[in-house]
């Protein structure tokens, strides 16, 4: 199971392009709305997510991996939410991936999860990035981090979580499928 938490301000590109191609490949992933049942960015764009913070917080869950999507304000809230934050580092501590794109991976690197680390992320949030190397890259696949730029990245993002977790083989499956090589 892979759980995508959204905030209010999470940058809607990045959070429904990655759920989409990760969807594609058949891969099980719940979104989970930190307030309610719906998130909406900063363009005006809402949607529903699959489930809301309470009904995660009421059953214990594992992950195979967590995405955490980007926006300022978005990713600020996920920071600011003990759920959010005790799930990545767990999720972490059992071998899961722990995924971010744009502002999202100063998260990671602000709860001391990419350490020694390659990274990448939207410029300026760089100096989030405790103890890892920035690259500037598109995407990044680190051991179990995988971390990219901005919303113009988001398909790649998708497409490196779906390598990580079904194969490059699928991966690339999905990007002839949806006219992206």
């Amino acid at each position: 199971m892979i759980y995508m938490f959204c905030a209010d301000g999470v940058e809607e590109v990045e959070a429904l392009a990655t759920l989409d191609v990760i969807r594609r490949a058949g891969l099980e992933i719940t979104t989970v709305g930190l307030n309610g049942n719906t998130a909406s960015g900063p363009h005006g764009i809402g949607f529903f997510t699959d489930m809301t913070l309470k009904e995660f917080e009421a059953a214990e869950r594992k992950a195979d991996a967590v995405i955490l999507p980007g926006g300022g304000a978005g990713t600020e809230a996920l920071y600011n939410c003990k759920t959010v934050c005790d799930f990545v580092k767990k999720t972490a501590s059992e071998g899961g991936y722990i995924c971010a794109i744009c502002a999202a991976p100063s998260v990671l690197g602000r709860l001391g999860l990419l350490e020694g680390k390659r990274a990448t992320c939207y410029p300026g949030f760089e100096k989030y990035l405790y103890g890892a190397k920035a690259t500037g890259e598109k995407t990044v696949t680190d051991g179990n981090a995988i971390t990219a730029k901005g919303m113009g990245c988001a398909v790649d993002f998708g497409l490196a979580v779906v390598s990580a977790l079904k194969g490059e083989a699928e991966a690339e499956r999905i990007a002839k499928s949806i006219m992206f090589i």
